[in-house]
């Protein structure tokens, strides 16, 4: 009886004092950050995507008017290719020989007639010794046959006299005739021989100086090709035989020759100023005229030929330099029209529901769209002779997706 008793006595309740509760728990919190963290992240990663969308990267180039007569001049096609000379020449002996002496250096300048090396004339001196003694016995001959005939002369004048008096036969007369003529025929073909042998002394002793090299022409040595004791002979022997002493540039006749593609021939003509470029020093710009259009394609390049002249001439340009040339507009004759319009890259003009259209950049980095009217191709350039002015900005490559009044991130501006 007592033992149920308690147990109802633990059972009941005091209604006058709370109840006991637990501490509460940091896991509700937690919970919570991470909801809002991860609510923050896709908000960040939503505006980066759809703003990425709305503000595309693009580049830009400023418009710029085209100069009319006394302006700087707009390149309407560029090209490539090398220095040449017009002048050059490999210059070697006349005949084949041993070098005896070299008397250029690489660099060296020379004047026409300037002896550059001697070979050893030791044949063609005894080819000369030979033709001189030739001339001394041609001439020995010559003066026996003349004193044969002044005798034979003198004989047959004294018989002449002496027939007409009938002391001597006629016979003996006319056999003193016949010795004379025939001394006579003697003395002229003893002259021509002693001129035959005059003209080979001559030969013999232009042979002796065609073992001179001398320069054809004034001009800077670019190479040497021979050294004292080789061998060298104006023809290709193979082996170890030279064909040259060395190679002569005139720097007075370089130019520039470019090859230009056959879709863009059309473009230069001849005296068209010119604007060209050495790779070596990139920031020299040397003026420069077309001076002819070679006639001719090359088949497997497609490429025309075209010479160029250097309106200055500086010892940096040397021969096989690389260049670049600027084709550029031919300035307007007296009372000629000025060119009209801009000009602008290319890449900058779109078509747009089958119109010619271009995007300026406006304020706040929004763009603007312009319906344009294009014009001619200026190389990488097109002219535009409505719709822009000079000194806006466009955009280039323009996205299919941006339309007008959309906003843009620069990427970086493309000058002039």
């Amino acid at each position: 009886m007592n033992a149920s008793a308690e147990l109802l006595k633990e059972l009941r309740i005091e209604r006058g004092k709370a109840p006991s509760t637990p501490p509460p728990s940091r896991r509700g919190l937690w919970i919570g950050l991470a909801v809002a963290a991860a609510v923050l992240l896709a908000a960040v990663v939503a505006w980066l995507v759809l703003g990425g969308e709305k503000a595309p990267e693009v580049r830009t180039a400023p418009v710029v008017a085209i100069s009319g007569a006394g302006g700087a001049s707009a390149s309407v096609l560029d090209a490539s290719g090398y220095i040449v000379a017009r002048r050059m020449a490999t210059v070697s002996a006349k005949v084949t020989g041993r070098v005896k002496e070299v008397l250029i250096e690489e660099g060296m300048r020379v004047e026409e007639g300037q002896v550059l090396a001697r070979l050893d004339p030791i044949d063609a001196d005894a080819q000369r010794a030979l033709a001189a003694s030739q001339v001394s016995a041609a001439h020995s001959q010559a003066d026996s046959v003349r004193a044969q005939l002044v005798d034979a002369e003198a004989n047959a004048r004294r018989l002449s006299s002496l027939v007409g008096q009938q002391l001597v036969s006629r016979a003996q007369y006319e056999q003193a005739v016949a010795q004379r003529d025939a001394l006579r025929a003697q003395l002229v073909t003893a002259q021509r021989n002693a001129q035959v042998a005059g003209d080979q002394l001559r030969i013999a002793g232009q042979g002796v100086d065609n073992t001179i090299v001398r320069a054809p022409f004034s001009g800077i040595v670019t190479s040497k090709a021979a050294q004292p004791g080789e061998i060298v002979s104006p023809l290709a022997t193979g082996g170890y035989t030279r064909t040259g002493i060395g190679t002569i540039v005139d720097m007075e006749s370089l130019e520039v020759e470019v090859e230009v593609g056959e879709s863009y021939i059309g473009r230069v003509q001849p005296k068209m100023p010119v604007e060209i470029v050495l790779n070596a020093y990139p920031d020299w710009r040397i003026p420069g005229e077309v001076i002819a259009i070679i006639p001719a394609a090359d088949r497997g390049k497609a490429t025309v030929k075209v010479r160029v002249a250097l309106k200055e001439k500086d010892a940096r340009i040397v021969p096989d330099m690389g260049v670049r040339v600027s084709f550029l507009e031919q300035a307007p004759e007296p009372g000629e029209q000025k060119p009209q319009g801009v000009r602008v890259p290319a890449a900058a003009i779109v078509q747009r529901g089958g119109s010619d259209v271009a995007f300026v950049l406006g304020n706040e980095d929004t763009v603007e769209q312009r319906a344009v009217k294009p014009g001619i191709a200026m190389g990488q350039d097109r002219q535009v002779l409505s719709g822009l002015t000079a000194g806006e900005t466009v955009v280039l490559d323009v996205p299919e997706t941006l339309a007008d009044g959309d906003r843009v991130r620069l990427a970086g501006a493309e000058g002039q």
